[in-house]
């Protein structure tokens, strides 16, 4: 095979830089597109109209990851749209292929970026919700939430995922405690889509355990 003069080397790979910058960025730009269709599905009150949404974050996902196979953010977009299409009906698989892939996008992103803490907090949700057939570990899925919380003080979907598990123990006080810092954060850092679920996690607390509503002021739940 015939040597390639530095020089001419050199000039090909400037030449190649800006088009690999620009699917670089393109990736970002989409992903960052995906994620807000996914946020807006979460506020959708219809169900066509949050399909729709999840779709279309599937879709631009998906364009980022055929640019940019090693961002780890468009894999776990891919998930995110993925995962509300499977739940879209509730809290239950509807989809065993849907979950699969889910599964899959959500295993690439910590291959990417072990230190995700988005795909970590939604590791810990699937293994305290999951069945022990289905790999499912409370114990171990809890002790990654409270991690990512640690971690990062503004989690609020960590903390949603960690105060049900612990609603399902009986553990209301310390349930109540993180739906309510969950809510005030979503609150706070105006992720209106994650509003919702915490209120109704409140609401399930307080019907779980029934002394516990004296000692919430009703302010905080608005």
């Amino acid at each position: 095979m015939p040597k390639i003069p530095p020089p001419v080397l050199a000039f090909a790979l400037a030449a190649l830089l800006p088009a690999v910058a620009s699917a670089m960025e393109s990736a970002t730009e989409l992903t960052v597109q995906a994620q807000r269709e996914c946020e807006l599905g979460r506020l959708a009150q219809e169900r066509d109209k949050r399909l729709a949404h999840f779709v279309r974050g599937q879709a631009l996902a998906e364009r980022a990851v055929a640019l940019d196979e090693r961002h780890a953010d468009a894999h776990f977009a891919v998930f995110c749209s993925l995962g509300e299409q499977v739940r879209i009906d509730g809290e239950r698989i509807t989809s065993v292929f849907g979950f699969r892939r889910m599964i899959k996008e959500l295993d690439r992103t910590l291959e990417l970026a072990p230190n995700h803490l988005d795909a970590l907090s939604a590791k810990g949700t699937f293994l305290v919700r999951l069945p022990a057939l289905f790999g499912g570990n409370v114990e171990k899925g809890e002790d990654l939430l409270r991690q990512v919380i640690q971690r990062e003080p503004r989690a609020v979907n960590a903390r949603l995922s960690l105060a049900k598990s612990y609603c399902a123990q009986g553990r209301h006080d310390e349930a109540m405690t993180l739906a309510l810092q969950a809510l005030e954060m979503a609150q706070a850092h105006q992720r209106a889509d994650f509003l919702p679920e915490a209120r109704a996690l409140i609401a399930q607390v307080r019907a779980n355990a029934g002394g516990i509503n004296s000692v919430v002021n009703p302010a905080r739940i608005q």
